[in-house]
């Protein structure tokens, strides 16, 4: 009777942690990502100022990531905007810029940047001030280890003798950013490097890490670290590997070991990067699903390039049918939804576009997006409601002239009478029979919820 007790309590305590494991990134991430409008130069009062914004006026919508993007340890100089300063060796081989660098050989934020960071307290009172909002805290990271660390040999935490140099794949660079080595995992000491950087990130509260360099070309063994190390650290982490395009041929490693990954490059304010858009998301279709979301990159709408890292400060060069379209796509594709934009500096429409709640309920309520057609400028994306037998449809003129884009229902499986809602207008337009139509100008998109009768 004992033994079967014991089996008992380890068959729950199995069902627990794994049931635990599934609500990280259950549904797709929704948050805030400082690259867009500030690349490398984010500094800490405009994390804050976009975290007051989220809780203001997002969260109640599930906005709830606040992520600082790259280069938190690089002391940028005043007025620079360089976002990738290569690092260059002086007479004795350490490097310039120095990032900042505790004494295991981890990043740490910089002061100047981020006032709060002084005297070693790296990110958590950031994370602190982010979590008092009732919203969570992100980072992103460069894949491996600095190249400073393995210069001057510092320790690795956890380990008897282990240093940076004895772990790192000096073969393994990255070809825009030359700060770090990629890590060989089979080398003792590695893991247990990458375990020490998710205990020090798990001690500044964060939740969320966004990994470069990781995707292209994708790095099985150090995908496979970081998830070990967040298993370990004791805090529910989102991993997020950057940039793409990750390799297709990768989606169950994918699936297996990260909650969301890039499908292609950075994303940027351009309509034929949104026509490729819809390819790569066609080339991933049917493998996202709870807990892993193949990503289209972060929303580029709003205030973007205050600081670079591309083109002149502006706000989204879209127009605004191409922003419905924007939102709309990554919407019933269920991408994770980053904003791009700073926040504080939305205008009526921005704060419209993303507080429409029957919107966002197709991005986080719906599952298996498909593409039913493409063909003469015209798209229609759908997807399936959990527990119901209706269904979101998303019809799109991808061409250059305004046109009508027609449903025929039984293609859905849809028969006898149906009601179309229109979930921009938050309205139902009415009930009808095999089909529907609609005209929508060049470029732009709508987004229907369709409810058969019986």
């Amino acid at each position: 009777m004992k033994r079967i007790s014991i089996f008992f309590l380890l068959i729950c305590l199995f069902s627990i942690n794994r049931s635990s494991a599934q609500q990280i990134a259950a549904t797709p991430p929704m948050g805030w990502n400082s690259y867009n409008c500030f690349g490398s130069a984010v500094h800490e009062d405009e994390v804050k100022a976009n975290a007051d914004y989220m809780a203001e006026h997002l969260k109640q919508y599930g906005w709830e990531y606040v992520v600082v993007d790259f280069l938190w340890s690089y002391d940028n100089p005043p007025g620079s905007n360089i976002g990738n300063p290569f690092q260059l060796r002086l007479q004795d081989g350490s490097y310039v810029p120095w990032l900042t660098m505790d004494k295991w050989g981890r990043l740490t934020p910089q002061p100047t940047k981020f006032p709060s960071a002084f005297g070693g307290n790296g990110f958590k009172p950031l994370g602190d001030y982010i979590h008092s909002k009732g919203l969570k805290f992100g980072i992103h990271v460069m894949r491996g280890i600095p190249r400073q660390a393995v210069w001057s040999k510092s320790p690795v935490k956890g380990t008897n003798g282990i240093t940076a140099d004895m772990v790192a794949d000096t073969n393994s660079k990255c070809p825009w950013m030359n700060h770090m080595y990629g890590l060989d995992m089979k080398k003792p000491g590695a893991q247990e490097y990458l375990n020490s950087l998710l205990e020090l990130y798990a001690s500044w509260g964060v939740d969320f890490i966004k990994v470069d360099d990781l995707s292209r070309p994708y790095s099985n063994a150090e995908v496979e670290g970081y998830q070990k190390a967040i298993q370990q650290c004791g805090r529910p982490v989102v991993l997020s590997l950057s940039p793409g395009e990750t390799p297709v041929a990768q989606a169950a490693h994918a699936t297996k070991y990260a909650n969301m990954w890039r499908m292609a490059d950075d994303f940027w304010d351009n309509w034929k990067e949104i026509l490729h858009m819809f390819d790569y998301a066609k080339s991933w279709e049917g493998v996202g699903g709870p807990g892993h979301w193949p990503d289209c990159d972060m929303i580029q709408i709003g205030k973007l390039s205050k600081r670079g890292p591309v083109g002149e400060e502006r706000f989204s060069r879209f127009t605004e049918d191409e922003e419905y379209t924007h939102i709309t796509f990554w919407s019933i594709f269920q991408s994770p939804l980053m904003l791009g934009g700073n926040l504080p500096e939305n205008r009526d429409f921005e704060l419209k576009l993303f507080t429409n709640d029957e919107v966002i309920a197709v991005n986080q309520k719906g599952a298996n997006p498909k593409q039913l057609y493409k063909k003469d400028g015209a798209m229609i994306w759908y997807s399936q409601i959990p527990g119901s037998k209706d269904i979101y449809a998303a019809f799109f003129n991808i061409g250059d002239d305004d046109k009508a884009v027609a449903l025929n229902f039984k293609d859905l499986g849809l028969k006898g009478k149906v009601t179309v809602r229109d979930l921009w207008k938050k309205q139902n337009v009415g009930q009808y029979n095999g089909s529907y139509k609609q005209k929508i100008n060049k470029h732009g998109a709508a987004l229907f919820k369709l409810s058969p009768k019986n």
